[in-house]
């Protein structure tokens, strides 16, 4: 199997799971995103406590690489600290935009670099990333709540 069909596989297969789709009990933060584009438009809801994401899932609709894109993100980060998710969603726009990245970046961003190409795609660039822009205003805001 190509690595273009091993991405378009990991792809296809979290738009259909609907594994992270559903409501969040007890969240903390909710962010609408929203893709006039396209229709897509999505929220990401979490619940962080002591700056860990306990816990993360979306609800809306969008294209499957929209959908699958956050879906693979809430893998990724639920359970981390808000720092270290906010420095993988930097290291996730620096490859949408066609960047290079560290390997260990490569590595940490695991079956998110099935997105690696969509620079190429620039109208499809904003689906791609629309549940990670969610994800940084989140912890933008989850950090203005902790200074106030």
């Amino acid at each position: 199997m190509t690595d273009h069909n091993m991405y378009s596989e990991i792809i296809l297969m979290h738009n259909r799971s609907g594994h992270n789709r559903h409501a969040l009990s007890g969240e903390t933060h909710a962010e609408r995103g929203h893709n006039p584009s396209c229709g897509d438009d999505l929220t990401l809801h979490l619940r962080v406590v002591d700056g860990i994401i306990e816990s993360a899932s979306y609800t809306g609709s969008g294209c499957a690489l929209s959908q699958a894109s956050i879906s693979i993100m809430i893998d990724l980060i639920t359970g981390m600290d808000l720092d270290s998710a906010k420095n993988m969603a930097n290291d996730f726009f620096d490859m949408a935009r066609g960047e290079t990245i560290s390997p260990e970046a490569e590595e940490a961003l695991q079956d998110a670099m099935a997105f690696q190409n969509i620079a190429k795609m620039p109208a499809r660039t904003k689906c791609g990333t629309l549940g990670w822009h969610c994800l940084t205003a989140s912890i933008a805001e989850t950090t203005a709540d902790d200074v106030n």
